[in-house]
């Protein structure tokens, strides 16, 4: 006779039990959310507008930093020559100066170029050939090296053949601190305006815990782990963070396809390219993960608080 065959049910591994408990606070979060539709709404409305004025002034920003760089020849040092000086000198100092550790760049732009772009741009046809000469001179545009801007202009001013230089470093340095102080100025309103939003997600986790304040005192009983009591709340601080981030982007969407039109005539009037940007699908991303975590971290202190005043004393 054959032995009968001892089949034993496997028992789930430890690992296993731990995933699928994981799995199923994630699906029944999402389901405690979405069961009371109104409060979750006015949560993560509260949440996305203020996610949403840092995240769009560091939109604002990054733009206009972008327009800073295309305003780079405000960098630029502008060397007007002696109006006696013909094209062959005039190249033969640029040479010269393009040699320089302290020069990154240098254009040469002479009078008939320089009349034909002050006819194109300024729409003075009539006017500059009424005036028969041409009274422009040669003009090299020097970009500096990094290093100090204002000593390259002031060895410039020195050169013999130099008859003007124009260099405009104190609203260059002057818009740098503003851009500067705005960096700082979105640094601080989303660290804020970050820990508000924590704290409404905090709050609301907390009303959900009080009203299952009963069910967690019999797991404890039990003896539930803390991390198992707490998963389902933190997710749910997940998923309010993720729907709030969501929102916000939608928000900030909304705005710059409200102010894209204006501001595209604003900038054709002065005759500039310059056109809002929004954020790509990688920062989108990065927005969404850190609002997720945001919410999460939230819910993670709201429990942690709760479970540490409700933990069973041992007699």
């Amino acid at each position: 006779m054959s032995k009968p065959a001892n089949i034993e049910a496997a028992a789930p591994s430890r690992l296993g039990t731990w995933i699928n408990h994981h799995l199923h606070s994630v699906v029944f979060s999402l389901g405690r959310a979405l069961r009371k539709p109104w409060a979750t709404v006015l949560t993560v409305a509260v949440m996305a507008l203020a996610l949403a004025l840092p995240l769009g002034l560091s939109i604002a920003l990054d733009n206009l930093t972008h327009f800073a760089g295309s305003v780079q020849q405000s960098r630029d040092i502008n060397l007007f020559l002696k109006p006696e000086l013909d094209a062959a000198a005039a190249q033969e100092i640029a040479t010269t100066l393009r040699a320089r550790v302290d020069v990154a760049n240098v254009v040469l732009r002479t009078p008939d170029e320089g009349l034909v772009e002050l006819r194109q741009s300024a729409g003075l046809g009539e006017a500059i050939d009424a005036l028969g000469d041409n009274p422009l001179p040669t003009l090299l545009i020097i970009t500096p090296a990094d290093g100090d801007d204002a000593a390259l202009a002031a060895s410039l001013e020195a050169l013999p053949q130099t008859d003007l230089v124009q260099h405009d470093a104190l609203w260059r340095k002057r818009l740098d601190g503003w851009l500067a102080f705005g960096a700082r100025l979105v640094q601080v309103l989303s660290v804020l305006l970050g820990l508000g939003a924590a704290l409404v997600v905090g709050n609301t986790v907390r009303l959900d815990i009080q009203a299952r304040r009963e069910e967690i005192g019999v797991l404890q009983l039990l003896g539930a782990s803390d991390g198992f009591i707490r998963r389902p709340f933190i997710y749910l601080g997940a998923w309010y963070g993720l729907a709030a981030g969501a929102l916000a982007l939608g928000l900030i969407g909304i705005c710059g396809l409200a102010l894209r039109p204006p501001l595209a005539t604003l900038s054709q009037s002065y005759g500039s390219p310059f056109v809002l940007h929004g954020l790509d699908l990688f920062h989108s991303s990065m927005v969404l993960v850190a609002t997720t975590i945001l919410g999460w971290l939230g819910a993670w202190l709201v429990t942690g608080h709760f479970l540490r005043q409700t933990r069973p004393t041992e007699t």
